[in-house]
């Protein structure tokens, strides 16, 4: 029986090598069908991972934010045929990610799912927080109204305060500053915010501190990839 495998990636500009297990390595090369996020990036990552040029020897498939329901459940005659790989642009496939959608498309087919391990930037970010990794919830994006954000700002954190429960966040990285300056703003003065951005890169900043701290340093994040995390007081 065929199965569909959940091939993770570097969380940055790193040979796939350093970064996930030798037995996804040595998978990669196995699989001839792959559904990715984008063509470009996930050529360029299967040609680093042993693929180099085998690339014209795969069938590879687009599931991202433009590819409507009707093209996915196009996919299912595809599904069943030969082992085949789901790709994101960073990370862990179908967390946060459109690729989940194919995942739900093989479990009403009966096809084994099989994840792989690698770098997620939500679980590390929780591991450096030091905030509670025993109850918390992804939240995701908030909305890009500014108002409506700070709206939800607000409930996420009276949410975190009465259950103790740490909020991971995400969101676009050129309304980075905007959310952070909306938490600051809004949140209690107790409360404790993490930023984590560039997780595994160099230049990586992963620091805890508490609203009114923050307002003291009043930190730039700027346009890179960063996770959020808050814990209500």
């Amino acid at each position: 029986m065929s199965k569909l495998y959940l091939i993770p990636t570097p969380l940055g500009d790193y040979a796939p090598g350093e970064v996930l297990p030798a037995p996804v390595l040595e998978l990669i090369p196995k699989i001839k069908l792959y559904f990715v996020e984008e063509l470009r990036t996930a050529r360029r990552f299967l040609s680093a991972a042993g693929l180099k040029g085998h690339i014209d020897e795969l069938e590879l498939h687009e599931i991202n934010e433009h590819t409507s329901q009707q093209e996915i459940e196009q996919y299912a005659s595809l599904l069943g045929t030969q082992d085949a790989g789901l790709i994101s642009e960073a990370g862990l496939p179908a967390v946060a990610d459109p690729g989940a959608q194919l995942v739900a498309l093989a479990h009403r087919k009966g096809i084994e799912v099989v994840p792989q391990v690698g770098p997620s930037s939500l679980m590390l970010a929780l591991m450096a927080s030091g905030l509670n990794g025993q109850c918390f919830a992804f939240t995701g994006y908030l909305p890009a109204k500014k108002e409506e954000r700070k709206a939800a700002v607000q409930n996420i954190e009276k949410t975190s305060a009465r259950l103790s429960q740490t909020q991971i966040i995400i969101e676009t990285p050129y309304r980075n500053d905007s959310l952070f300056e909306d938490m600051l703003s809004i949140c209690r003065p107790t409360t404790r915010i993490c930023i984590a951005a560039d997780i595994t890169l160099p230049d990586a900043f992963i620091k805890t501190a508490t609203v009114a701290q923050w307002r003291k340093s009043r930190l730039q994040i700027g346009k890179r990839p960063c996770v959020f995390l808050l814990l209500g007081s």
